[in-house]
């Protein structure tokens, strides 16, 4: 059997290619979306397992795409880890109240990401 697949929405090549690195390692299967309009269509049409969702994202904020994500029988299910830059006292609340499952503020530590994605989704 394949690996669970996690959708990670998020605009920033550094970023994206900080959590490649990281899961290539793993039996994940790592699918990407640069902006929240396709993060929602992608999720949609492939069904992640997981979903690590930043907030500040092109065409449709991360809090809104977990929203419509939420509100979608296919995929209100769907564990969606928000990550974000803008740790600001009360974006937590914000990305609870949008329906995220966790919250993650960057700087993280990958141990950290690995780890809360885990408690998700554990490797087969």
């Amino acid at each position: 059997m394949s690996g669970k697949t996690i959708l990670y929405v998020e605009d920033n090549e550094y970023n994206l290619k900080m959590v490649r690195q990281l899961l290539a390692r793993t039996s994940y299967k790592l699918i990407e979306a640069t902006d929240g309009e396709l993060g929602v269509a992608t999720a949609l049409k492939e069904i992640p397992n997981l979903i690590l969702m930043d907030i500040q994202l092109p065409k449709l904020s991360g809090l809104e795409a977990t929203r419509r994500l939420r509100a979608d029988p296919t995929t209100a299910a769907i564990p969606i880890i928000v990550i974000t830059s803008f740790a600001l006292s009360g974006d937590d609340q914000k990305a609870k109240d949008a329906g995220a499952s966790d919250y993650l503020a960057k700087p993280y530590s990958p141990r950290e990401l690995m780890q809360m994605i885990r408690k998700f989704v554990p490797e087969n």
